[in-house]
């Protein structure tokens, strides 16, 4: 009969543990968590609304494996004044950056790739590189050395392989890029992923691997890699791997029509930092891209997705590797992802990680959130932090860049710090 007992009571603690990894929409009062002061969120958002600093937001907060909060504040649409959904499907961009990440590692895991292999071995114009020297912005031609080594995996996972941005990065590469023809990543591109690496490959690096942190198309790289050794595409892949798994059923590279309503209208601010709509031929992103349909599966910049389901990827790192009964990564390598990778400060204040920015010791003397937590950001204005020590994590969503008034989203961080008891 003890026997007995004690088998149950192990089949109990054991489904309790794994309901308790699931999460669920439904907002739970946390007895860590004082509801009058975390409710200084929704005022403070119902002002930025009020005074035209923000047309809309969606908000939600993990605490110890629980939705705590999870509102949405303002309009999806100002013009209609259609409220913010909670979970509506934002565009995420370089949120990207971390799934795309994760499956790089779970390749890692499989013995498919070493982290300090070289990006040759998968596309081998990346062997052999050169640096950027000169440039002459008459012509955008330029001269160049040798680079010290190949580029790595690990190089790319950092952003320190010396591949810059188009569009958005340092104004020579732009310009060598664009005369190239190669995408940012950003909207809807024509062409396959494997054809515009392969190109990105001949092109200098802005300096040599290693050397510096240049945020860049690493990501689209890695993706790329990620197609080449599992013979999928990454929207394949992050499906079959990642989503599917996870549970996480809003997120796509190509949003159904089904599902088209729920995107909210993405903003910008004029000369004068009036919020105006961000038109389709604005910086040569048309906003309706998730909807257009596309084959080119940017790795750092082509999903959109909900705060819920996002908030579901960073609690699998949180657990360990391991959501609603499956491990996703190992523990270790869970571990890895943000463990301090460079020898410097990659910002000048905090560490990075294998996909992360890692808040440093001396940041967290500075700011709310603790050390070892990991962060990013997308363009269109979603943020995101989790918080290790305090099993905490935060999403805040907009689709709103620049914003003049981006400083709300450090209140709120201070407002959910200010909040906790013992």
């Amino acid at each position: 009969m003890k026997k007995l007992v004690s088998v149950i009571t192990i089949l109990v603690l054991f489904i309790g543990t794994s309901i308790a990894q699931v999460l669920s929409p439904v907002v739970t009062r946390s007895k860590n968590l004082d509801p009058v002061k975390l409710a200084q969120i929704d005022t403070l958002l119902n002002e930025y609304v009020k005074n035209n600093w923000l047309v809309g937001a969606s908000t939600i907060i993990v605490k110890d494996n629980q939705v705590v909060y999870y509102k949405g504040h303002g309009f999806a649409d100002r013009a209609s004044k259609k409220p913010m959904d909670p979970n509506s499907i934002f565009r995420i961009m370089s949120q990207t950056k971390a799934i795309t990440s994760l499956a790089v590692l779970q390749l890692f895991e499989n013995g498919k790739l070493n982290l300090d292999q070289a990006v040759g071995d998968f596309i081998p114009t990346f062997y052999k590189q050169t640096v950027l020297k000169n440039f002459y912005e008459v012509d955008s031609t330029y001269t160049t050395l040798p680079s010290k080594r190949n580029i790595t995996i690990r190089d790319l996972l950092t952003h320190t392989s010396g591949i810059d941005y188009a569009a958005i990065g340092s104004e020579k590469m732009q310009a060598i890029y664009a005369k190239a023809g190669i995408p940012s990543g950003l909207g809807k591109i024509n062409g396959t992923l494997l054809e515009h690496m392969k190109l990105l490959g001949t092109l200098p690096l802005v300096h040599q691997p290693g050397e510096k942190f240049t945020y860049g198309l690493n990501s689209d790289l890695l993706g790329c890699i990620v197609e080449i050794v599992s013979g999928m595409t990454l929207e394949a892949y992050f499906h079959k791997n990642i989503f599917e798994p996870l549970g996480m059923r809003d997120t796509y590279f190509n949003v159904p029509a089904s599902k088209a309503k729920r995107l909210p209208m993405v903003y910008t601010e004029d000369s004068t930092n009036k919020i105006i709509e961000w038109s389709p031929s604005f910086r040569n992103i048309d906003p309706n891209y998730p909807l257009l349909g596309t084959s080119f599966f940017s790795g750092g910049a082509g999903l959109s997705s909900t705060a819920f389901d996002y908030a579901i990827f960073l609690q699998m790192i949180l657990n360990g590797g391991k959501y609603n009964g499956k491990q996703i990564i190992s523990p270790r390598t869970a571990e890895l992802m943000l463990s301090p990778q460079l020898d410097f400060k990659f910002d000048g204040l905090n560490d990075f990680g294998l996909g992360f920015a890692i808040t440093s010791e001396k940041a967290a003397h500075l700011y709310a959130r603790n050390k070892g937590s990991f962060s990013w950001g997308g363009y269109y204005g979603t943020n995101y932090w989790a918080d290790p020590k305090e099993k905490l994590i935060c999403l805040i969503m907009t689709q709103h860049t620049p914003n003049s008034h981006f400083g709300f989203q450090g209140k709120i961080e201070n407002i959910i710090y200010g909040s906790l008891v013992k």
